[in-house]
């Protein structure tokens, strides 16, 4: 929050939203200022530490700065993903299961400490490589001494620790975090997660059971936990509209890995659709000189190009076989994830040598 202010301004007519922000924003130890609509907020918006903004408001005032958080209930759906994307809110909590996130974030906000970079990494379409390009991304970061986490976002992908051969390294998947609620120590959860390539990873179970869900509330409180625990999060989000809401979100910027094709370029743009306001930029995979060049994939797509995926015989079969982090060696490979990191300027912290 602004220095000075623990006012939380909380927009929203609805009397069930109001009682259930008042018990949350007590509990952080917070003052708590309603008003029923744009017009009422105004006067008090860029005073607010915070500015909660409920699922009802379908407009803010004008010229003022997003709403921290859109508040809506249990049962709403995805409209509220597209209402958050629509007012510009940088999170979304649903409530009752993220009354414990949201204390914990509101007390935090308070006195903000030093936080990591979250990236996500998706793909324009179908077997673009985004998963590759992630884990590429993190073993180059790790190699320049940053402490790094890479977060397995699709539960329906089969697991990403199998593409790094390290289904039976030691340490917490998802289903065991599938109870955890509220605040998370960050130390606790990088003690307990595996590692492999110099990295962290969180992933999802190599097996053929069933996905165990793990509820929203939970993935904001481990994202939380590792932004405060590593200095990089790479997260492999999926093309599925529920990791998208699960992790996009969270995420600081996010890469779009789209292959130099026109298809893939018309699939790229319908993806963008479910993206949140956040930075975004695109990976081109494909090799210099093709048709579909770089300058065309950005100008169809309406995002920058950030770098180009090299394009090596056996990707495929190596993801199969877990030698991902063998090709991540390779010079092509360390020159396209440097570049990357490279563009991420000042905000990703470097360390010293590894």
């Amino acid at each position: 929050m602004p220095e000075g202010s623990d006012d939380v301004l909380l927009v929203t007519s609805s009397a069930f939203l109001r009682a259930e922000v008042e018990r949350i924003v007590a509990a952080a130890g917070a003052h708590l200022r309603v008003a029923a609509d744009a017009a009422g907020a105004s006067r008090y918006w860029d005073g607010a530490g915070a500015v909660l903004v409920g699922s009802d408001i379908r407009e803010l005032p004008p010229r003022r700065r997003a709403p921290a958080v859109l508040v809506g209930l249990d049962g709403e759906g995805d409209s509220l993903w597209h209402l958050a994307a629509a007012l510009g809110a940088e999170r979304v909590a649903v409530l009752p299961d993220a009354a414990a996130w949201l204390a914990d974030h509101l007390s935090r906000s308070k006195s903000p400490g030093p936080g990591g970079l979250v990236l996500g990494v998706t793909g324009g379409c179908g077997g673009a490589g985004a998963t590759t390009a992630a884990v590429w991304i993190a073993q180059a970061a790790a190699g320049l001494g940053v402490r790094v986490l890479l977060v397995d976002g699709d539960p329906w992908g089969g697991g990403l620790e199998l593409a790094i051969a390290a289904e039976q390294n030691p340490g917490l998947r998802w289903p065991d975090l599938a109870e955890a609620r509220g605040s998370i120590d960050p130390a606790q959860l990088s003690d307990s997660l595996p590692v492999a390539g110099g990295f962290s990873f969180l992933s999802w179970p190599a097996s053929r059971d069933q996905p165990a869900p793990v509820a929203a509330a939970t993935t904001v409180g481990v994202l939380d936990a590792a932004r405060r625990g590593y200095e990089l999060v790479v997260v492999d989000i999926g093309r599925r509209t529920e990791p998208l809401q699960a992790f996009a979100w969270d995420c600081d910027r996010i890469l779009l890995v789209v292959p130099a094709q026109l298809k893939a370029a018309v699939a790229a743009v319908r993806l963008l659709q479910e993206f949140p306001p956040v930075e975004a930029a695109l990976l081109v995979r494909g090799k210099p000189g093709a048709a579909l060049d770089g300058s065309l994939l950005s100008d169809a797509i309406g995002l920058p190009v950030q770098g180009r995926v090299p394009e090596l015989r056996g990707v495929a079969a190596a993801t199969e076989s877990g030698r991902l982090l063998d090709l991540g060696k390779r010079r092509g490979v360390r020159h396209f994830a440097a570049s990357v990191l490279d563009l991420l300027g000042d905000d990703m912290p470097v360390g010293g040598p590894a």
